[in-house]
């Protein structure tokens, strides 16, 4: 099938307390976003959010809507935020093709009808989306890695020096309430989003890319007093609920995208947990 999508519900916390590896795994982890000349999607009931990826290579694939969504057009409802994972290629938004190396960004916006993911010249083409609810339309909006905002963070001794390139968010693009962006860790650094923070006002994803096959990263979830892993291969992601940390370590050095739904629109506005207070 070139259009895949499942469901998943929301979880109380209280519940997955009780959760054996399979079935965290089940509720949380999502292994299989990209297949060849398909597209694939996880609507979760986490603020809505579809995430989803393209991988187009005998020819271009359409993003046709869903029957969850009940419109006609994929976007008549929502807003869009597609990150490229893969060789340089393009996207045509409602007729106007649009250039996307790897690693860069773009916005669309809700109303727009028709978004074509088109397979690259040369390599592996993969595009990453994340999807959200929308009541306003905002315009088509391409960032690049000059445009958007950098931070350089962390050190070496710590294991954690990461260069964060926040992409789509609302000091760069206009949007309803999604929110992109990705963080790269540098050589010998294995750790992100350390300390530790949960933000109840809206829920995250996490794709893990740039890692070695032979390679893994264990993500660590749940509430801060009651916390669980996952193990996470190379263009994996991770449903984090407000409830939950959202935080890793990996056996090498890789990249992850982090795409944010919810009422606040607040980069920073998160409730941190010091490491020595994890359990």
């Amino acid at each position: 099938m070139r259009m895949h999508y499942t469901v998943r519900h929301a979880i109380h916390p209280a519940d997955s307390k009780t959760y054996d590896t399979a079935k965290l795994r089940e509720a949380f982890l999502i292994e299989d976003l990209f297949q060849q000349d398909s597209i694939r999607m996880v609507y979760t009931l986490y603020d809505r959010l579809i995430i989803g990826g393209a991988q187009p290579a005998a020819g271009p694939l359409k993003l046709e809507t869903i029957p969850t969504l009940r419109s006609e057009n994929f976007l008549d409802r929502r807003e869009l935020g597609i990150i490229n994972i893969g060789a340089a290629s393009t996207v045509t938004v409602d007729g106007e093709t649009i250039s996307l190396d790897n690693k860069e960004a773009l916005y669309i916006g809700k109303g727009v009808k028709e978004v074509i993911f088109h397979p690259a010249a040369s390599g592996k083409t993969q595009f990453y989306f994340n999807s959200a609810p929308a009541h306003h339309a905002y315009p088509t909006k391409k960032v690049s890695l000059n445009e958007a905002e950098t931070v350089e963070t962390g050190a070496l001794e710590n294991s954690n020096h990461r260069i964060i390139r926040k992409l789509l968010i609302n000091s760069v693009v206009e949007t309803c309430q999604l929110q992109m962006g990705l963080t790269e860790l540098q050589k010998g650094s294995v750790w992100n989003t350390m300390p530790a923070h949960t933000h109840d006002r809206r829920m995250e994803a996490y794709l893990y890319f740039d890692l070695p096959e032979d390679q893994v990263v264990s993500h660590f979830m749940g509430e801060p007093q009651e916390t669980r892993h996952l193990f996470v291969k190379n263009t994996q992601a991770v449903i984090s609920p407000p409830w939950s940390i959202h935080s890793g370590a990996g056996t090498s050095n890789y990249s992850f995208i982090w795409g944010m739904a919810g009422e606040n629109l607040d980069y920073n506005d998160m409730d941190k947990v010091a490491p020595t207070d994890l359990k």
